[in-house]
C-alpha cells in the first residue's frame, strides 16, 4: 500500500547487507520498518532518499509490502 505525504522520523543502518530500517510518520503505528527491496543496491538506494527527507525535512511517498518499505519518493 502506498502512503503518500509522509514525514520520516528516524532511520538506522548496519554495516551488514541489506540491513536498513526507518521509521514514517502514520505507519504501522510508528514502528521500526524493514527496508528491503529486491536487491542490495535498492536497500542503500531506499535508505538514502529516507536519509536525505529526513536531514532536509521533507516529505515521501513509500510504499510498504508486508510491514516492509520496499519503494520511496522524495517529494
Amino acid at each position: 500500500m502506498w502512503y503518500y505525504g509522509k514525514n520520516v522520523i528516524r532511520t538506522h543502518a548496519k554495516n551488514g547487507s541489506q540491513m536498513a530500517w526507518a521509521i514514517i510518520s502514520g505507519v504501522l503505528g510508528n514502528a521500526w520498518l524493514s527496508i528491503t527491496p529486491a536487491a542490495p543496491d535498492g536497500v542503500t538506494n531506499v535508505h538514502m532518499i529516507l536519509t536525505t527527507a529526513l536531514a532536509n525535512n521533507r516529505l515521501v511517498d513509500v510504499l510498504i509490502v508486508n510491514n516492509q518499505i520496499t519503494q520511496a519518493t522524495l517529494q
